[in-house]
């Protein structure tokens, strides 16, 4: 739900967002869709090993289980390439985020000129993340960099790496018992890995044209 007198700048937002979308495929400023989510650690009981699989038969876990508390889980993901990293930290905090981004700059894109970044208005989402984590010429190299691209408030369905944190959890997270940070981190990146390898992509069409058909209601009637 839009909040009241909110509609012009949901608008913005959205068409800034949908318009770097349309654009074609650039090397040198590569649009990147980020996002991240909590993940619980769930382990098995002490003394209650699971039954593994055999001819006739699934897998069975006992109904007891130990909790291992939060973390979290980091995806970057480029649709035009069909590329995408993840990231699964103990806590999320500007710190981190600015660390991932750091490794996206100079890891992943280093030779692009601008990594242009979308991602929500989450308040660790933006350069001041840099500045509280790195000195201030590191922060200001990285500020440079980055061109953030925000989704609208209550609009993170926008972000295409959405789709791709869905298929993480259906396909690898969902319904399974990952205890430590480390056993999820695991499973995370083999899944990236396959599914990198696969190509697998999103085809996106919702576009600008769309949005002021379907979303007619949030434009000024002149």
């Amino acid at each position: 739900m839009i909040p009241p007198g909110r509609g012009g700048t949901f608008v913005a937002d959205m068409e800034a967002v949908l318009s770097v979308y349309a654009e074609p495929y650039d090397p040198r400023r590569p649009v990147v869709c980020f996002d991240e989510r909590p993940c619980a650690l769930v382990g098995e009981a002490e003394g209650r090993t699971p039954l593994p699989m055999r001819p006739g038969a699934d897998a069975r876990q006992d109904h007891e289980y130990t909790r291992g508390g939060l973390c979290c889980a980091m995806l970057a993901f480029e649709p035009l390439t069909a590329r995408r990293r993840v990231w699964v930290l103990p806590r999320r905090r500007r710190a981190e985020f600015a660390g991932v981004v750091r490794q996206l700059c100079d890891e992943v894109y280093p030779e692009a000129e601008r990594v242009r970044l979308v991602c929500d208005q989450l308040n660790t989402h933006g350069a001041a993340a840099f500045y509280e984590a790195f000195a201030p010429g590191e922060a200001r190299r990285l500020a440079a960099k980055v061109e953030f691209v925000h989704t609208p408030v209550h609009g993170s369905w926008l972000n295409v790496v959405e789709c791709e944190f869905s298929a993480l959890v259906r396909q690898c997270l969902g319904h399974r018992r990952l205890g430590t940070v480390s056993a999820l981190r695991r499973e995370a990146e083999a899944w990236v890995a396959a599914r990198n390898a696969d190509g697998a992509t999103v085809a996106w069409q919702f576009t600008t044209e769309d949005a002021r058909v379907k979303l007619r209601r949030l434009y000024p009637s002149l």
